[in-house]
């Protein structure tokens, strides 16, 4: 199809529909059906291409790699509620832990275990996270923010060992090819992380948060079981479970032994898997790692042994096979809204949208304009579709095209590329990091979503006049 400015209409469903009713997931269904509807032109061949794009996502095996991820972890996760691990751990957590900022600290303090994948580093610390903010009393909106700029701000910024950066030098090392450059992918990519003023920006804002404002003490308002039940949800939902789960003996061991089993086990499966695709260096390893099917098989292996370990310390068979498929289900909400938004991605493309943002561009911007250009529109695209991967594969081509059109700094260009797809990851409520931190926080999603544009959108001018700044010194 050719390209138009009906490629936008999808994406301003799902946005206004969320904002509208406070739920995404109608926005979606409505923004898949009517993108499919555009693409078909008529109402059952609409009908028939939006179950073809949802059965093209999960046909997809990176897709399904992260699906199985999640909801595998979701069902160890349910394990070590029962078994008593998250209680045991909160609450010897707790002993140490009684202000705000130290909370938020230990957010940060487990960032050296975590750092190799948001998801996986969001699913770890999330559970352990949302029992203490309740035990202290703080607004989770603020834990989810801290755990979200600690993940996104600093994984993107950090030059090996992570799951983005082989994505990330490969984009580069595509865009350049035929151009006369005289610097290597990685050279770029290296250079372009000074330049990634939106992430930095934002880790100091989130350092900021953390260690200089104001750190309220544990309000110990001596919560007991029965108070804990209370939450933000339906009066019924799951109100013997959560009953059941308050009941049990705390046993810290529980969470200790398959947490530190799966962050081992995921390390030295990483650099396995890196060394076997020719890799010489430890870093090295961890950046041609296929970390997805990696982080799969480590929770698939922790899985097996966590059942034998809670086996032999005699919890029942039933009962943890109950809370592995509970919490398994409890991932279902986030499963649903990632096939829905990938499904939609798919519509959108076939509607011509990455066609149709390209060409509202030319060379005819100046070069100092040409990075904060890059930002401002691959941030607005960055926002509609959620995915920091899928907009960087969207502007590093055009981003290094109009940079070398322009005699605009290239470096500085693509650090504009990468900040632009940190800012959709962080600020949009499609983001798969938003989606997870709010299931497992139990957060409204769209309210959540708000909460953190506004400190996002002050991130994102400051990263503008940067841009501006060092577009009219450098280029």
């Amino acid at each position: 199809m050719e390209h138009t400015w009906f490629s936008l209409i999808p994406f301003l469903i799902v946005i206004c529909m969320s904002i509208w009713i406070k739920n995404i997931l109608p926005g979606l269904v409505v923004g898949l059906l009517v993108s499919s509807f555009l693409v078909s032109a008529h109402f059952l061949g609409g009908a028939h291409q939006a179950v073809t794009y949802i059965v093209t996502t999960l046909s997809n095996e990176t897709n399904m790699k992260i699906i199985g991820f999640l909801y595998l972890f979701g069902g160890l996760v349910g394990m070590m509620n029962i078994s008593g691990g998250i209680k045991g751990f909160s609450e010897w957590m707790g002993t140490k832990i009684r202000t705000e900022r130290g909370l938020l600290g230990f957010i940060w303090l487990t960032l050296p275990f975590t750092f190799m994948m948001p998801m996986f580093r969001i699913m770890m610390i999330g559970p352990v996270v949302k029992s203490l903010a309740k035990k202290i009393n703080i607004p989770k909106h603020k834990v989810g923010l801290t755990m979200d700029i600690s993940t996104e701000s600093v994984i993107v910024l950090l030059p090996v060992a992570t799951a983005f950066v082989g994505f990330m030098v490969s984009l580069v090392e595509g865009s350049i090819r035929g151009l006369q450059i005289g610097q290597s992918a990685y050279q770029i990519f290296l250079l372009s992380i000074l330049f990634d003023f939106f992430a930095i920006t934002m880790l100091v804002i989130g350092l900021f948060q953390t260690f200089w404002s104001p750190s309220r003490k544990s309000k110990d308002s001596g919560l007991n079981n029965e108070q804990e039940l209370l939450e933000e949800e339906h009066e019924f939902h799951r109100k013997g479970i959560k009953r059941e789960l308050s009941l049990v003996k705390s046993q810290p061991w529980n969470l200790i032994f398959p947490v530190f089993f799966l962050l081992g086990l995921s390390l030295f499966l990483l650099w396995k898997d890196g060394i076997a695709k020719g890799a010489k260096t430890v870093f090295d390893a961890f950046s041609k790692a296929d970390a997805t099917f990696v982080m799969l098989l480590a929770v698939f292996i922790t899985l097996v042994l966590s059942f034998a370990f809670y086996i032999l310390r005699r919890l029942p068979l039933n009962e943890l096979l109950y809370h592995f498929y509970d919490g398994g289900n409890q991932m279902m909400e986030a499963i649903s809204l990632l096939v829905l938004i990938w499904s939609l991605t798919l519509a959108a493309n076939d509607l011509g949208f990455s066609t149709f943002i390209s060409s509202t561009l030319g060379s005819f911007l100046p070069p100092f304009l040409t990075p904060a250009t890059i930002f401002l529109l691959g941030s607005i695209t960055g926002y509609f579709i959620g995915s920091s991967w899928g907009t960087w594969g969207l502007f590093m081509p055009l981003g290094i095209s109009l940079a070398s059109a322009t005699n605009a700094s290239i470096p500085l260009t693509v650090g504009a590329v990468f900040a632009s797809g940190a800012f959709g990851a962080l600020a949009s409520p499609l983001g798969d990091t938003t989606i997870t931190t709010a299931s497992i926080l139990d957060l409204p999603l769209v309210d959540y979503a708000r909460y953190k544009m506004k400190v996002s959108a002050l991130g994102g001018i400051i990263a503008i006049v940067l841009y501006l700044v060092c577009g009219f010194f450098i280029s």
